[in-house]
């Protein structure tokens, strides 16, 4: 019998994905878990809603696929007798911190069991990897390889007063596992506090990662029209000059003289004014 593929099938089921995760809304905070990315003006946009990243359903059906290797890999970790909290069980949420615009949630800590330091707590980061990306975290480690996210896990150790942490890393393709402690490195963790702080407080627009658009990093950028090309600025309340971040978290608009609510942030107002930054040319 002839096999007969079913394109369409996929198409709907695609579709579905794109249904249900397409209209979230980006997140109102820099995540921990992009911090450490290589473009600061890329950070900058993105706290801004400029240039935001649109999925296909197949990128959301991989994403949930990430998410469900969670619930593996803490089964695992038990399994090898490691004490696993997925919540905090002080407050029955997971474990996350926000602070004045910056913020991150954790997968995990591992109050104990850890082989080679069984009485340590360890702050849990999970990952799932294409077989090129593990060959290469195997060969490198996690610092060299994956450096956002050990960054990432710095900032977590900080915020959640722990000074190690358990990089779990699956492959995709075979399922194979790595897994590396990392110690806390104040430094990094400071550094990376501090840089959340400047894309978050500043209006001024950091510098380009590269000047030539055609560099791979910049060329699938989602906001490579806006930085190379010019193109024009949707306006909403975090590209006006009326708005700001406050120490409390609250986004404040000094035309209104009025916080701003998460959904309105997204729309703007008629007294919108560009960021001077974001109007001249670049």
């Amino acid at each position: 019998m002839t096999a007969l593929p079913q394109p369409r099938l996929i198409e709907m089921i695609d579709a579905a994905y794109v249904e249900k995760y397409g209209s979230e809304k980006p997140r109102y905070y820099l995540g921990a878990s992009a911090i450490g990315h290589e473009c600061e003006r890329k950070l900058w946009y993105q706290f801004r809603f400029i240039g935001l990243e649109t999925f296909s359903g197949r990128m959301y059906r991989l994403f949930q696929r990430g998410h469900r290797e969670e619930a593996y890999a803490v089964g695992n970790l038990r399994s090898a007798g490691c004490e696993v909290n997925e919540t905090d069980p002080t407050t029955g949420r997971q474990y996350n911190f926000f602070s004045s615009g910056f913020g991150g949630s954790c997968d995990g800590i591992i109050e104990s069991g850890v082989p080679e330091a069984p009485n340590k707590r360890h702050v849990l980061e999970i990952k799932t990897h294409s077989k090129k990306s593990f060959d290469e975290l195997v060969a490198k480690g996690v610092q060299e390889a994956k450096p956002q996210h050990f960054v990432q896990m710095q900032v977590y150790m900080a915020a959640f007063d722990v000074d190690r942490a358990l990089y779990y890393a699956v492959c995709k393709d075979d399922d194979r596992i790595y897994v590396e402690r990392v110690r806390h490195d104040k430094a990094v963790s400071d550094w990376a506090v501090e840089r959340a702080q400047r894309i978050i407080f500043d209006n001024r627009i950091p510098p380009k990662l590269s000047n030539d658009e055609t560099w791979y990093q910049c060329k699938f950028c989602s906001a490579h029209g806006v930085c190379h090309k010019g193109d024009n600025v949707q306006p909403n309340c975090r590209t006006c000059e009326h708005g700001a971040m406050q120490i409390d978290g609250a986004w404040k608009c000094s035309h209104w003289q009025a916080d701003v609510p998460e959904d309105a942030q997204l729309v703007g107002c008629e007294n919108h004014r560009l960021i001077v930054d974001l109007a001249v040319p670049f």
